[in-house]
This record gives C-alpha cells, sequence and structure tokens, in this order.
C-alpha cells in the first residue's frame, strides 16, 4: 500500500511539473513572438533607410540613422520608415 501512495504522489508532482512548464510556454510565447516582429520591423526598416541613403544620395535625399529613427522603423516597420523619408523631403 505504501509503494501505491508514492507512486501516486510521483505521477501528481511530474503531472503538476508538466502542467507549470506548458502554462510558463504558453505565457512567455508572446513577448518572444512580439520580440521577434519588432526585430523583424526593425531589420526591415534599416535596410529601406539604407537603400534610401545609399540610393539618394545622388538626389540629396538621406536620413539618419540614429535611435530615434531606428526606434520608429523597429516600431511601425515600412510605414514608420516612410514616413521618416517623407518628413526629411519636406524639411
Amino acid at each position: 500500500m505504501v509503494n501505491t501512495m508514492e507512486a501516486l504522489n510521483s505521477i501528481l508532482i511530474l503531472a503538476l511539473v508538466v502542467l507549470v512548464v506548458i502554462a510558463l510556454i504558453k505565457i512567455l510565447s508572446a513577448p518572444i513572438r512580439l520580440i521577434f516582429k519588432l526585430l523583424l520591423n526593425a531589420v526591415v526598416g534599416f535596410a529601406l533607410l539604407f537603400l534610401v541613403n545609399l540610393i539618394g544620395a545622388g538626389f540629396g535625399i538621406a536620413v539618419e540613422i540614429n535611435l530615434i529613427n531606428a526606434l520608429i522603423t523597429g516600431i511601425f516597420g515600412i510605414p514608420g520608415a516612410i514616413v521618416l523619408i517623407v518628413l526629411q523631403l519636406l524639411l
């Protein structure tokens, strides 16, 4: 009878550990996806700004790549980069 209780306790502990691990994975998956999306937006936005600086140099168009512009392109992606380009053209 003692061995059965120990086995049952072991199974319950294992089930609890599995449920905690599953809950942690669910909780942490959303921030990881958000970080990946921001990183992807930042890379695409940086590439767009780099191309604009490369091609636009002949036309006198250049968008400075700094922390603020990197944050804007990181959060908004291509639309943010386009807004920065338009602002640079207007100013």
